[in-house]
């Protein structure tokens, strides 16, 4: 029988290239006609920190998902979800936590 590679399988595909949930946020700003300016004003935080957002410099914390939640009418829990399949995502596919979890799991292995 032929070994899958776990890659492969449709639940674990990732994208070549993980999406930032503040790229998703900039659309849907873009697709309301709202500017960055106005839901900065919305939220009561400052443009520069938005703005990190929207350009993935800065995660969705869970008091900026609630912030989203009460201006656009977008669950809170969606931006969190978002930001944490992407931190996941960034971690996988870090090197140094990859070589990490290769020595760990050889350890673990010969106990």
């Amino acid at each position: 029988m032929q070994d899958i590679d776990p890659q492969m399988v449709a639940n674990n595909m990732m994208p070549s290239e993980p999406v930032h949930p503040g790229t998703l946020l900039k659309e849907e700003i873009e697709y309301r006609g709202i500017s960055q300016k106005q839901l900065a004003q919305q939220m009561c935080v400052s443009y520069s920190v938005l703005n990190e957002i929207l350009n993935g410099k800065r995660p969705i914390s869970i008091e900026y998902a609630l912030y989203l939640e009460a201006v656009l009418g977008i669950d809170a829990q969606l931006w969190i979800q978002m930001q944490a399949d992407y931190n996941l995502q960034v971690a996988k596919s870090d090197r140094k936590i990859n070589h990490h979890i290769r020595e760990i799991r050889k350890m673990v292995a010969a106990l």
